[in-house]
Protein backbone atom coordinates (compact mmCIF):
# COMPACT_ATOMS: atom_id res chain seq x y z
CA UNK A 1 0.00 0.00 0.00
CA UNK A 2 1.57 3.67 -0.94
CA UNK A 3 1.47 6.11 2.30
CA UNK A 4 1.34 9.57 0.92
CA UNK A 5 4.82 9.87 -0.82
CA UNK A 6 4.94 10.41 -4.64
CA UNK A 7 3.49 7.79 -6.84
CA UNK A 8 5.56 6.57 -9.49
CA UNK A 9 4.43 4.38 -12.06
CA UNK A 10 6.75 3.26 -15.10
CA UNK A 11 4.72 1.34 -18.21
CA UNK A 12 7.62 -0.05 -20.21
CA UNK A 13 7.41 -1.06 -24.12
CA UNK A 14 9.18 -0.68 -27.55
CA UNK A 15 6.06 1.31 -28.04
CA UNK A 16 6.36 1.70 -32.13
CA UNK A 17 3.97 3.28 -33.47
CA UNK A 18 2.17 4.10 -30.24
CA UNK A 19 -1.12 2.79 -31.47
CA UNK A 20 -3.98 2.31 -29.59
CA UNK A 21 -3.15 -0.75 -27.48
CA UNK A 22 0.18 1.30 -26.31
CA UNK A 23 -1.97 3.98 -25.34
CA UNK A 24 -3.90 1.48 -23.38
CA UNK A 25 -0.90 1.01 -21.90
CA UNK A 26 -0.11 4.91 -20.46
CA UNK A 27 -3.15 5.09 -19.79
CA UNK A 28 -3.52 1.87 -16.73
CA UNK A 29 -0.16 3.63 -16.10
CA UNK A 30 -2.00 7.11 -15.28
CA UNK A 31 -4.56 5.32 -13.55
CA UNK A 32 -2.67 3.07 -11.73
CA UNK A 33 -0.88 6.24 -10.53
CA UNK A 34 -4.35 7.68 -9.50
CA UNK A 35 -5.31 4.77 -7.58
CA UNK A 36 -3.97 6.27 -3.99
CA UNK A 37 -6.31 9.23 -4.04
CA UNK A 38 -4.71 12.42 -3.71
CA UNK A 39 -1.92 11.33 -1.42
CA UNK A 40 0.41 13.66 -3.51
CA UNK A 41 2.60 14.03 -6.15
CA UNK A 42 2.09 11.62 -9.57
CA UNK A 43 4.80 10.80 -12.51
CA UNK A 44 4.31 8.37 -14.97
CA UNK A 45 7.37 7.10 -17.09
CA UNK A 46 7.40 5.64 -20.52
CA UNK A 47 10.16 3.51 -21.16
CA UNK A 48 11.00 2.35 -24.62
CA UNK A 49 13.95 1.39 -26.81
CA UNK A 50 16.38 2.31 -29.52
CA UNK A 51 17.31 0.76 -31.62
CA UNK A 52 14.50 -1.78 -31.88
CA UNK A 53 15.83 -4.67 -29.97
CA UNK A 54 15.18 -7.04 -33.44
CA UNK A 55 18.08 -4.31 -35.29
CA UNK A 56 20.32 -5.22 -32.90
CA UNK A 57 19.40 -9.33 -32.63
CA UNK A 58 18.32 -10.21 -36.00
CA UNK A 59 19.05 -7.17 -38.18
CA UNK A 60 18.35 -9.14 -41.34
CA UNK A 61 14.67 -9.47 -40.00
CA UNK A 62 14.80 -5.86 -38.47
CA UNK A 63 11.17 -4.50 -39.29
CA UNK A 64 10.47 -0.97 -40.89
CA UNK A 65 9.50 1.60 -38.18
CA UNK A 66 6.64 3.71 -37.66
CA UNK A 67 7.91 5.99 -35.62
CA UNK A 68 11.46 7.28 -34.75
CA UNK A 69 12.37 7.91 -31.09
CA UNK A 70 11.32 11.55 -31.23
CA UNK A 71 8.03 10.74 -32.63
CA UNK A 72 7.39 8.30 -30.43
CA UNK A 73 8.45 10.30 -27.31
CA UNK A 74 5.78 13.13 -28.80
CA UNK A 75 3.11 10.73 -28.89
CA UNK A 76 3.68 8.77 -25.56
CA UNK A 77 3.75 12.55 -23.57
CA UNK A 78 0.92 13.33 -25.75
CA UNK A 79 -1.09 10.03 -24.15
CA UNK A 80 -0.52 10.80 -20.69
CA UNK A 81 3.10 10.21 -20.07
CA UNK A 82 4.65 12.82 -17.82
CA UNK A 83 7.98 11.79 -18.75
CA UNK A 84 9.70 9.77 -21.51
CA UNK A 85 13.29 7.75 -20.93
CA UNK A 86 15.00 5.78 -24.09
CA UNK A 87 17.06 2.54 -22.59
CA UNK A 88 19.93 2.53 -25.56
CA UNK A 89 19.56 -1.07 -26.68
CA UNK A 90 22.84 -2.76 -27.79
CA UNK A 91 24.98 -5.99 -27.87
CA UNK A 92 25.75 -5.74 -24.26
CA UNK A 93 22.53 -4.70 -23.13
CA UNK A 94 21.05 -7.47 -24.71
CA UNK A 95 23.10 -10.04 -22.63
CA UNK A 96 21.73 -8.50 -19.41
CA UNK A 97 20.09 -10.83 -16.88
CA UNK A 98 16.76 -10.42 -16.02
CA UNK A 99 17.14 -9.18 -12.38
CA UNK A 100 20.12 -7.01 -14.11
CA UNK A 101 17.47 -5.57 -16.62
CA UNK A 102 15.49 -4.42 -13.96
CA UNK A 103 18.31 -3.03 -12.05
CA UNK A 104 20.10 -1.06 -15.11
CA UNK A 105 16.55 0.32 -15.44
CA UNK A 106 16.06 1.61 -12.27
CA UNK A 107 19.09 2.40 -11.39
CA UNK A 108 20.63 4.06 -14.05
CA UNK A 109 17.66 5.16 -16.43
CA UNK A 110 15.43 6.29 -13.37
CA UNK A 111 18.60 7.71 -11.83
CA UNK A 112 17.64 5.55 -8.29
CA UNK A 113 13.88 6.83 -8.22
CA UNK A 114 11.83 4.44 -6.10
CA UNK A 115 8.67 3.21 -8.66
CA UNK A 116 5.83 2.25 -6.97
CA UNK A 117 4.45 -0.23 -10.27
CA UNK A 118 5.13 -0.81 -13.63
CA UNK A 119 3.05 -1.79 -16.52
CA UNK A 120 3.54 -3.70 -19.36
CA UNK A 121 1.72 -5.68 -22.31
CA UNK A 122 1.51 -9.39 -21.68
CA UNK A 123 3.65 -9.85 -24.74
CA UNK A 124 6.77 -7.97 -22.75
CA UNK A 125 9.38 -9.85 -22.61
CA UNK A 126 12.86 -9.22 -21.52
CA UNK A 127 16.48 -10.23 -20.31
CA UNK A 128 19.09 -12.06 -21.93
CA UNK A 129 17.23 -13.97 -24.99
CA UNK A 130 13.95 -12.69 -23.95
CA UNK A 131 13.21 -15.81 -22.02
CA UNK A 132 11.88 -13.01 -19.39
CA UNK A 133 8.00 -12.53 -18.93
CA UNK A 134 5.68 -10.45 -17.23
CA UNK A 135 5.65 -12.95 -14.39
CA UNK A 136 9.41 -12.97 -13.85
CA UNK A 137 8.99 -9.19 -13.76
CA UNK A 138 6.27 -9.53 -11.08
CA UNK A 139 8.72 -11.95 -9.30
CA UNK A 140 11.22 -9.41 -9.38
CA UNK A 141 8.75 -6.55 -8.51
CA UNK A 142 8.17 -8.48 -5.12
CA UNK A 143 12.05 -8.58 -4.35
CA UNK A 144 12.66 -4.88 -5.32
CA UNK A 145 9.77 -3.62 -3.36
CA UNK A 146 7.25 -2.32 -6.83
CA UNK A 147 3.90 -4.30 -8.32
CA UNK A 148 2.83 -4.82 -11.91
CA UNK A 149 0.12 -4.74 -13.88
CA UNK A 150 -0.47 -6.63 -16.88
CA UNK A 151 -2.23 -5.60 -19.67
CA UNK A 152 -3.73 -7.98 -22.15
CA UNK A 153 -3.61 -7.65 -26.24
CA UNK A 154 -6.75 -5.57 -27.08
CA UNK A 155 -8.56 -7.46 -30.21
CA UNK A 156 -11.35 -5.31 -32.20
CA UNK A 157 -13.25 -6.98 -34.89
CA UNK A 158 -13.33 -4.33 -38.12
CA UNK A 159 -16.89 -4.08 -39.95
CA UNK A 160 -14.58 -5.40 -43.26
CA UNK A 161 -12.13 -7.60 -42.00
CA UNK A 162 -11.28 -10.49 -39.53
CA UNK A 163 -10.39 -9.84 -35.73
CA UNK A 164 -6.94 -7.78 -35.55
CA UNK A 165 -4.91 -7.62 -32.42
CA UNK A 166 -3.78 -3.95 -31.77
CA UNK A 167 -0.27 -4.45 -32.99
CA UNK A 168 2.53 -2.80 -34.67
CA UNK A 169 2.86 -5.92 -37.03
CA UNK A 170 -0.72 -5.13 -38.35
CA UNK A 171 0.28 -1.85 -38.78
CA UNK A 172 3.10 -2.68 -40.29
CA UNK A 173 1.48 -4.92 -42.99
CA UNK A 174 -1.66 -2.76 -43.44
CA UNK A 175 0.75 0.02 -44.49
CA UNK A 176 2.85 -2.62 -46.78
CA UNK A 177 -0.46 -3.34 -48.75
CA UNK A 178 -1.06 0.11 -48.82
CA UNK A 179 -4.32 0.27 -46.67
CA UNK A 180 -3.68 3.00 -44.27
CA UNK A 181 -6.82 3.60 -43.47
CA UNK A 182 -6.90 0.08 -42.00
CA UNK A 183 -3.37 1.19 -40.37
CA UNK A 184 -4.93 4.72 -39.20
CA UNK A 185 -7.83 2.95 -37.20
CA UNK A 186 -5.08 0.63 -35.09
CA UNK A 187 -3.02 3.55 -34.70
CA UNK A 188 -5.97 6.11 -33.92
CA UNK A 189 -4.34 8.70 -35.92
CA UNK A 190 -2.72 8.63 -39.65
CA UNK A 191 0.53 7.02 -40.47
CA UNK A 192 3.29 9.17 -40.86
CA UNK A 193 6.56 9.63 -42.73
CA UNK A 194 8.65 12.55 -42.18
CA UNK A 195 12.24 13.88 -44.29
CA UNK A 196 13.63 16.89 -45.91
CA UNK A 197 12.24 18.32 -49.16
CA UNK A 198 14.64 18.00 -52.25
CA UNK A 199 14.76 18.77 -55.54
CA UNK A 200 13.55 15.96 -57.64
CA UNK A 201 13.00 15.79 -61.48
CA UNK A 202 10.58 18.67 -61.94
CA UNK A 203 8.12 16.72 -63.91
CA UNK A 204 4.96 17.55 -61.22
CA UNK A 205 5.24 21.20 -62.14
CA UNK A 206 5.99 20.96 -65.26
CA UNK A 207 2.26 18.89 -65.06
CA UNK A 208 0.50 21.73 -63.42
CA UNK A 209 1.05 19.69 -59.99
CA UNK A 210 4.19 20.82 -58.14
CA UNK A 211 4.97 18.30 -56.07
CA UNK A 212 7.20 18.44 -52.59
CA UNK A 213 9.98 15.18 -53.12
CA UNK A 214 10.09 14.24 -49.63
CA UNK A 215 13.68 12.74 -48.78
CA UNK A 216 12.21 9.93 -46.54
CA UNK A 217 14.56 8.75 -43.38
CA UNK A 218 15.45 5.16 -43.69
CA UNK A 219 14.23 2.85 -41.89
CA UNK A 220 10.99 4.06 -41.86
CA UNK A 221 7.88 2.35 -43.46
CA UNK A 222 6.40 3.59 -46.52
CA UNK A 223 3.33 2.63 -47.98
CA UNK A 224 2.84 0.53 -50.89
CA UNK A 225 3.40 2.13 -54.05
CA UNK A 226 0.22 4.23 -55.64
CA UNK A 227 -1.61 7.94 -55.52
CA UNK A 228 -3.09 8.86 -51.80
CA UNK A 229 -4.87 11.21 -50.27
CA UNK A 230 -3.30 12.63 -46.99
CA UNK A 231 -1.87 16.01 -45.70
CA UNK A 232 1.55 17.34 -46.02
CA UNK A 233 2.58 19.19 -43.20
CA UNK A 234 5.25 21.74 -41.99
CA UNK A 235 6.13 23.40 -38.37
CA UNK A 236 3.40 26.12 -38.84
CA UNK A 237 1.12 24.62 -41.43
CA UNK A 238 -0.71 21.75 -42.65
CA UNK A 239 -2.47 21.22 -46.42
CA UNK A 240 -4.42 18.31 -47.92
CA UNK A 241 -2.76 16.61 -50.15
CA UNK A 242 -2.34 14.28 -53.16
CA UNK A 243 0.88 11.96 -52.62
CA UNK A 244 2.65 9.75 -54.85
CA UNK A 245 4.71 6.95 -53.90
CA UNK A 246 6.36 4.43 -55.81
CA UNK A 247 9.57 4.82 -58.95
CA UNK A 248 6.92 7.13 -61.45
CA UNK A 249 6.81 4.62 -64.01
CA UNK A 250 5.40 6.53 -66.94
CA UNK A 251 9.19 8.50 -67.32
CA UNK A 252 10.80 4.92 -66.57
CA UNK A 253 12.08 5.69 -63.07
CA UNK A 254 14.31 3.82 -60.94
CA UNK A 255 14.08 5.20 -57.76
CA UNK A 256 11.28 5.62 -55.13
CA UNK A 257 9.93 8.52 -53.91
CA UNK A 258 7.51 10.05 -51.49
CA UNK A 259 6.06 13.42 -53.24
CA UNK A 260 3.34 15.69 -51.97
CA UNK A 261 0.47 17.70 -54.35
CA UNK A 262 -0.65 20.41 -51.46
CA UNK A 263 -4.06 20.97 -53.09
CA UNK A 264 -4.40 24.18 -55.30
CA UNK A 265 -0.85 25.62 -53.63
CA UNK A 266 1.25 26.46 -56.62
CA UNK A 267 3.10 28.69 -54.91
CA UNK A 268 4.22 27.01 -52.05
CA UNK A 269 8.40 27.02 -51.14
CA UNK A 270 9.59 23.94 -49.02
CA UNK A 271 13.06 22.76 -50.64
CA UNK A 272 15.28 22.58 -47.58
CA UNK A 273 12.58 22.27 -45.08
CA UNK A 274 11.59 19.12 -42.53
CA UNK A 275 8.20 18.22 -43.52
CA UNK A 276 5.90 15.73 -42.66
CA UNK A 277 3.38 13.65 -44.56
CA UNK A 278 0.29 11.69 -42.88
CA UNK A 279 -1.58 9.41 -45.14
CA UNK A 280 -5.19 9.02 -45.00
CA UNK A 281 -6.58 6.92 -47.77
CA UNK A 282 -5.53 5.05 -50.42
CA UNK A 283 -6.95 6.13 -53.92
CA UNK A 284 -5.45 4.03 -56.82
CA UNK A 285 -2.25 1.74 -57.81
CA UNK A 286 0.44 3.32 -60.00
CA UNK A 287 -0.54 3.28 -63.61
CA UNK A 288 1.68 3.84 -66.92
CA UNK A 289 -0.76 5.74 -69.51
CA UNK A 290 -0.47 5.82 -72.93
CA UNK A 291 -0.08 9.66 -73.40
CA UNK A 292 1.41 12.16 -70.95
CA UNK A 293 -2.35 13.83 -71.32
CA UNK A 294 -3.90 10.76 -70.00
CA UNK A 295 -1.94 10.96 -67.13
CA UNK A 296 -2.51 14.62 -66.70
CA UNK A 297 -6.23 13.98 -66.31
CA UNK A 298 -5.89 11.18 -64.02
CA UNK A 299 -3.60 13.91 -61.78
CA UNK A 300 -6.89 16.14 -62.11
CA UNK A 301 -8.91 13.05 -61.18
CA UNK A 302 -6.82 12.27 -58.14
CA UNK A 303 -6.62 15.55 -56.89
CA UNK A 304 -10.35 15.98 -56.81
CA UNK A 305 -10.72 12.58 -55.13
CA UNK A 306 -7.75 14.00 -52.16
CA UNK A 307 -9.85 17.18 -51.64
CA UNK A 308 -13.33 14.54 -51.55
CA UNK A 309 -11.44 12.55 -48.92
CA UNK A 310 -9.94 15.09 -46.68
CA UNK A 311 -12.68 17.28 -46.71
CA UNK A 312 -13.92 15.86 -43.70
CA UNK A 313 -10.65 17.14 -41.46
CA UNK A 314 -9.98 20.54 -40.23
CA UNK A 315 -6.89 21.83 -41.70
Amino acid sequence: MWNGSPVRVVVIGVFDGVHRGHQALVDRAVRRSLEPGDSGAREVIAVTFDPHPAAVLRPERAPLMLTNVDRRSDLLRAAGADEVAVLRFDPAFSRLSPTEFVDRLIDDVLDGRTVDAIVAGSNFRFGRGAVADVSALRAIGAERGFEVDEVALVTERFPDAPDVVWSSTFVRSSIAAGDVAGAARVLGRPHRVEGVVVRGEQRGRELGYPTANVDVERGVAVPGDGVYAGWLIDETQRWPAAISVGTNPQFDGTVRTVEAYALDRMDLELYGRHVAVDFVEFIRGQQVFDSVDGLIEQMAQDVAEAARLTSGESG
